[in-house]
This record gives C-alpha cells, sequence and structure tokens, in this order.
C-alpha cells in the first residue's frame, strides 16, 4: 500500500508520494481558491488505497472537501496532531495544540537533518519563525504576514496601489518597486531580528533554514540561510516513517 503526503495551504495543495528512502517524491502543487480545488487535483491524487498523511491550516470548510475527495477514493487519511513532544521537538506553547501544525512539522523535520540550533523561517501566506535549541526544545516564535500578503492586503485597501510587480531595490524611484523593496525588507528585518534574539538567547547564532512558496525570493538576503522547500512534506514522512516503525 502506498503512502502520500500532503501539505493543504491557505492558496495551493502540495502533495507528494513517500518514497522508499523515506523522503518525499517529486511534489505536485494544486491551486484552491479557499473553497474548491483546480480540476487537476483528481489527475494528481494518488491511487484508491493509499495511505494520505495530511497536514492543513486551510479553513475546516476546505478540509472537509479534500478529506471527501480522499474518503470517496478508498483512502485512509492521518491527520497528526501537535502534542507536547512531536517528532523529535519539544513545544514550547503553554498549550501546544495551539502550535499551526505546519510549523511543528517543519520543526520536526530540521530536527531530523540536523541536531543544530536552528531557526525555521516558513514564508507562505505568513511568515513563521520559530527557534530551536540543540536539544530540540521549541523556544517560541514569531508570525507577520509574508511580503506577498502585505501585498495583497495593501491592494485591497488601495486599489491604485499594484498587488505585483517591481523590484527590490535599496531608494525605489517607482510605486511598483517601492512596494516591492518594503515588504520584502519587513519580512527580512523580523527574521533578521530574530536571528539577532537567538544569537542573545543561545550564546550563538543558530543555521536559518526557509521553507514556503516565498523562501527563494527572501534566501539571497539571508547570508548562510539553507534552503529546504518542503520541510512541511519532510515532517509528514518523519511521521510516517515513525508510524511504520512502530508497527
Amino acid at each position: 500500500m502506498s503512502t502520500w503526503l500532503l501539505d493543504l495551504g491557505n492558496s495551493r495543495l502540495k502533495l507528494a508520494p513517500l518514497e522508499a528512502a523515506g523522503m518525499p517524491g517529486a511534489v505536485v502543487a494544486v491551486d484552491h481558491d479557499g473553497a474548491g480545488f483546480d480540476p487537476s487535483l483528481a489527475a494528481a491524487l494518488p491511487q484508491p488505497g493509499a495511505t494520505a498523511w495530511l497536514c492543513s491550516v486551510a479553513s475546516p470548510a476546505l478540509r472537509e472537501v479534500l478529506v471527501s475527495w480522499l474518503d470517496a477514493r478508498g483512502m485512509r487519511v492521518e491527520a497528526p496532531r501537535v502534542a507536547r513532544e512531536f517528532g523529535g521537538v519539544r513545544i514550547g506553547y503553554a498549550d501546544p495544540a495551539r502550535l499551526g501544525v505546519d510549523r511543528a512539522l517543519a520543526m520536526a523535520a530540521v530536527r531530523v537533518r540536523s541536531a543544530s540550533p536552528a531557526l525555521v523561517v516558513g514564508v507562505g501566506t505568513a511568515l513563521t519563525i520559530d527557534l530551536l535549541d540543540a536539544a530540540g526544545l521549541h523556544l517560541g516564535g514569531r508570525i507577520a504576514p509574508s511580503p506577498g500578503l502585505m501585498r495583497a492586503a495593501l491592494h485591497a485597501r488601495a486599489r491604485q496601489l499594484p498587488a505585483e510587480g517591481g523590484h527590490a531595490v535599496g531608494f525605489a524611484d517607482d510605486t511598483a518597486d517601492a512596494l516591492a523593496s518594503g515588504c520584502m525588507d519587513a519580512a527580512l528585518g523580523a527574521i533578521e531580528r530574530s536571528q539577532r534574539d537567538a544569537r542573545v538567547r543561545l550564546g550563538a547564532m543558530p543555521c536559518t533554514w526557509l521553507h514556503g512558496g516565498g523562501a527563494a525570493a527572501l534566501a539571497g538576503e539571508l547570508p548562510g540561510a539553507r534552503q529546504a522547500p518542503h520541510l512541511v512534506l519532510e515532517g509528514l514522512a518523519h511521521l510516517a516513517r515513525a508510524a511504520r516503525a512502530a508497527g
């Protein structure tokens, strides 16, 4: 029986098979509009009878639409919930269940990759930043709008401001570049402030890990940062492997 990994975010569903080596295979992304999925989902879904490990941070209604699709194909759905001990990470929230499962999975994936302190940065609809020490203790984090969400919010309130376009530069001489620069710099500022705070907290600079659809745009401005676009799927793979090993 095959195993598939599904990451349902606020704008896309990403899915990949769990390969024999225990890592996600080729990743397919399917768009959604918050209420339903692009018709291409039917072709992307795995064959009937597979097990689906699902991470969802989308609305409950959209999650139910997806689960219905999976149920109709005879698939068994595993949806991990965040607990105090989660995939090798000790969650630092007072109530672990209030931490987004995507953040917890990304941290679990980083722990598999490295036992060093880490700043785990997700760049999707939101910008999420979480700090892990060398023992796998989650020391908390930050949440802010991603550059894309900042642009969308500005456009929604002031339609004359373009939602896309422009290039990040030092001091822009047109509106599109100014928007691209300001939104990019706001995200970088949050990450760089987190790096400084982490260095004070740990006594050394942790490695910064970037994941999510917007990570590549920030990576070039963060020297030494490591890109791992699919950490959430890797975290699901880690849990699936552990469940298989446990029998």
